[in-house]
């Protein structure tokens, strides 16, 4: 089952992902070719523009897409809308979503008080963990997910070294790294991050689509 997920997620650079498992579920879509799926749910981590852009998901929309993020990305937005904050859940077109906290512990761009999220996806009982834009942080350690998604450039959120830290605290069966190739960030992050994890998780490095 996990293997059929995996086949169907597409890393669409920086932060962005489409699920296209029977729902087609889009992560921070951000500069999205016109002409991709539609969605049926859209997830926002939080109101960066890179991450909470109003084009990209009118673009993906249509009258059924429902999109769920917190509340400050929502004054952005506008459709069917819901909001949430860590530690809340929601099931959306048979989707859970569990919402958890992302922020940073050591550098101002995202302060925990900005209700910035990450998302626990449960499909057909698989699961999958988006980190959103993070450090290291201490919430991490009661996520087990079976897929998670990772920021690794450093400089916004956690280097290659502290994201292999949290994968080693959440033991995921696949680890995938993202944020990185775009704005900020290289490939070598996410090489870095699968050697240090090398022998102890699997680590995808996924090819922009």
């Amino acid at each position: 089952m996990m293997e059929e997920v995996i086949k169907h997620l597409h890393w669409l650079g920086h932060d962005s992902f489409m699920l296209d498992y029977g729902t087609v579920i889009y992560f921070d879509p951000y500069q999205i070719p016109k002409g991709s799926p539609e969605a049926d749910l859209i997830l926002i981590t939080h109101d960066h523009f890179d991450h909470c852009s109003p084009a990209d998901v009118q673009n993906l929309s249509s009258g059924d897409t429902v999109v769920v993020t917190n509340a400050s990305s929502a004054k952005q937005l506008s459709g069917k809308v819901e909001i949430l904050k860590a530690g809340e859940t929601l099931e959306v077109k048979n989707v859970k979503i569990e919402a958890f906290p992302a922020y940073n512990t050591n550098k101002k761009f995202h302060p925990k008080k900005s209700g910035g999220l990450a998302f626990l996806l449960n499909i057909e009982g698989i699961s999958i963990y988006h980190a959103g834009d993070t450090d290291l942080i201490e919430e991490m350690n009661t996520i087990h997910p079976d897929i998670a998604l990772l920021p690794v450039s450093g400089t916004y959120v956690m280097t290659a070294d502290e994201a292999a830290k949290a994968a080693l605290n959440m033991q995921p069966k696949i680890a995938i790294p993202m944020h990185y190739g775009s704005i900020v960030g290289s490939e070598k992050d996410a090489v870095r991050f699968k050697k240090l994890l090398a022998g102890q998780i699997e680590v995808l490095i996924m090819q922009k689509e």
